[in-house]
């Protein structure tokens, strides 16, 4: 069986992280994704286990980089100078049977290049021409370099992640702004391209960085539009709910409660917790009384979960009520997480330099057409021949090309 994206054809020009990360999900889903890069160098993000010094724990070494890995898996790589015209030439070419192009350069970038969307609509009418940006296609900041660190700043994430009384985080890590930038160019693609087939049309259409965070963000977004008031930032022993809050325990772990409908659960929490004293208590009675008197009730639970290890209130809570809970855990610890591994989200892979390992898998399930990672993330050029094998080009051709310094 093959992946519901099988016969799809991709090009994408990506580099560092959201571009990227889109065309790596195409390609899970079962696209064929060729991913252009400059032969002096190719995506600078190819360097990143340089600049974060980031070694292999299996080898000591700086011999693969993760971060191309994490975003580069499921397609290849193909070396090709696009400054020069017969390079443009055989990027035609491969657009010519391509359904869709991908990048996320600035947007003086493409014309500059030969790429943009009126140039290639000539080649292919119906192509989905996709570009995903830092602040979007309009405005003062247009052509400004784009990074998921300066759009969380930008958006909100960066002040609504910290407590009242702490600086503006620096970022919220793991490339999460890019990963959902990367899952908003996607979307637009798949829309798009079950809009050409109904109705017979390609087109453009644009994504960013900026805009998927606030779409991400709708909810205090929406908050300040439509009540003219902002999320306030959480101070964890002021909250209103003291059933919607972490607490540490006696080993240094924690445990997250998110019980928005605290009444329902009151009764069973104060049983399993041992405050059953505390339960007819009128500071406490109901949720508006504990709202009231909510950083008293706290401290009171500081001191109760202080008593017991993580993995006892674990099976305390999970055994004494339908408690809507679970750990505060590390990356360490969720990629051994029974749930996650059974779901595949923590997957085997026979890697081509570390072997058989283990890897992120896809966070979705068809039933007939199953996505998986095809590859892990090629070497700069590595299938340049292969794909203009595919293209029709003959070795006499590809000689050419490498002569006139238009591949490696």
């Amino acid at each position: 069986m093959t992946g519901p994206l099988e016969g799809i054809h991709v090009v994408e020009c990506t580099q560092w992280a959201q571009g990227s990360s889109a065309g790596a999900m195409l390609g899970d889903l079962g696209a064929s994704v060729i991913k252009i890069e400059n032969p002096q160098g190719g995506d600078p993000a190819r360097g990143m286990a340089q600049m974060s010094q980031m070694r292999s724990s299996r080898t000591g070494q700086l011999d693969r980089n993760f971060f191309m890995e994490a975003f580069n898996r499921s397609k290849r790589s193909m070396a090709l100078d696009l400054r020069q015209e017969e390079g443009k030439k055989v990027a035609y070419k491969l657009i010519e049977g391509a359904d869709v192009f991908l990048h996320n350069f600035r947007p003086d970038v493409p014309k500059r290049l030969g790429m943009d969307y009126e140039t290639l609509c000539r080649y292919n009418p119906q192509i989905i021409y996709a570009e995903a940006t830092g602040f979007g296609p309009e405005g003062p900041e247009r052509l400004k370099p784009g990074f998921e660190n300066i759009a969380q700043a930008k958006t909100g994430w960066l002040y609504f992640a910290g407590g009242p009384e702490t600086p503006p985080l620096w970022q919220v890590s793991g490339a999460g702004g890019d990963a959902i930038g990367a899952v908003i160019t996607v979307v637009g693609i798949l829309a798009s391209l079950v809009a050409r087939d109904r109705q017979g049309i390609g087109q453009r259409i644009d994504t960013s960085l900026v805009g998927s965070l606030i779409y991400l963000a709708t909810s205090p977004f929406t908050a300040r539009l439509l009540l003219g008031r902002e999320f306030p930032r959480r101070d964890r022993e002021k909250v209103v709910n003291p059933l919607c809050n972490f607490y540490q325990c006696s080993d240094g772990g924690w445990v997250y409660l998110y019980m928005l409908q605290a009444d329902r659960y009151w009764h069973d929490f104060c049983r399993v917790t041992g405050i059953g004293h505390l339960e007819k208590d009128p500071k406490y009675v109901n949720l508006e009384a504990r709202n009231q008197n909510s950083e008293e009730l706290i401290r009171v639970l500081d001191g109760i979960f202080a008593t017991k290890p993580l993995p006892e209130w674990l099976e305390l809570l999970e055994k004494g009520g339908d408690f809507i809970f679970g750990p505060i855990q590390t990356v360490s610890q969720a990629i051994e997480d029974p749930q996650i591994l059974a779901n595949k989200y923590i997957t085997d892979f026979d890697h081509p330099v570390f072997g058989p390992t283990k890897i992120v898998g896809v966070p979705y399930k068809f039933s007939k057409t199953p996505a998986t990672v095809t590859q892990a993330a090629p070497e700069l050029g590595e299938h340049t021949e292969e794909v203009l094998l595919e293209a029709g080009y003959t070795w006499e051709d590809i000689a050419d090309l490498k002569d006139k310094g238009i591949i490696p």
